[in-house]
């Protein structure tokens, strides 16, 4: 029989499976129950409220993002590199497998704060974690005076992600991706840094289309995105 914690991750993983697609977050826990094949009486005690779906969500939605950050940390030695790809990875995933786009109802403090303490401080501590990993990729890279340079780009990503899930575009289009990172470049106040080229991102393109998640983890290519 599966402990607790594993039947939760599965019934947030199925959770996940049940938005793809959707521009709106409009899932129960009601739903769950044949989606899952579990009882509604166990989902209600995993989730006691719709409030706490919605957030093991999110919580689950930003670990990925971690974890795949922290990962790119050993595949780019340029930090512009490393904050470019590591969201162009999610707006590629956005693009092709319908994922619902977090951003759109999560951080939200009022949501956060009627969901079940557990899973309020799980939430908090990874969203956290993954913003401060934002934050210090681009003090690496180098803070130019003036505006805030974090908060523009944070603005924007956020946007455009949310954008993605509203368009049709074709995430095999290189120019979506250019424009991305020459965006986040100048924004960043670093309109001297090279946007990688096309032909790097057809490259890149090819590599990640060619594997699964997993096998793109060990995906390096570092010399080709390299300042």
């Amino acid at each position: 029989m599966a402990s607790w914690d594993e039947r939760e991750k599965y019934l947030i993983k199925i959770a996940k499976k049940c938005l793809v697609g959707h521009k709106s977050f409009d899932l129960c826990r009601s739903h769950l129950v044949s989606a899952s094949q579990i009882s509604k009486g166990t989902i209600y005690n995993h989730f006691v409220s719709e409030f706490d779906l919605m957030v093991a969500i999110a919580e689950d939605f930003y670990n990925d993002f971690l974890e795949q950050a922290l990962l790119d940390d050993d595949k780019y030695l340029s930090p512009m590199d490393r904050f470019i790809f590591h969201h162009c990875k999610r707006l590629y995933d956005s693009l092709r497998y319908k994922r619902f786009t977090i951003e759109r109802v999560m951080p939200n403090s009022d949501i956060c704060e009627q969901a079940s303490l557990r899973l309020q401080m799980k939430f908090e501590e990874t969203y956290a974690t993954y913003q401060k990993w934002n934050e210090e990729t681009i003090q690496l890279i180098g803070e130019v005076p003036g505006f805030d340079r974090k908060e523009l780009v944070k603005n924007f990503i956020r946007g455009t992600m949310i954008d993605s899930g509203d368009s049709e575009k074709d995430f095999n289009d290189v120019s979506i991706y250019q424009k991305f990172s020459f965006a986040i470049i100048n924004l960043s106040g670093h309109s001297d840094h090279r946007t990688p080229t096309k032909t790097i991102f057809e490259d890149w393109l090819h590599m990640v289309n060619s594997l699964d998640a997993t096998d793109y983890i060990g995906l390096n290519i570092e010399h080709k995105c390299a300042s």
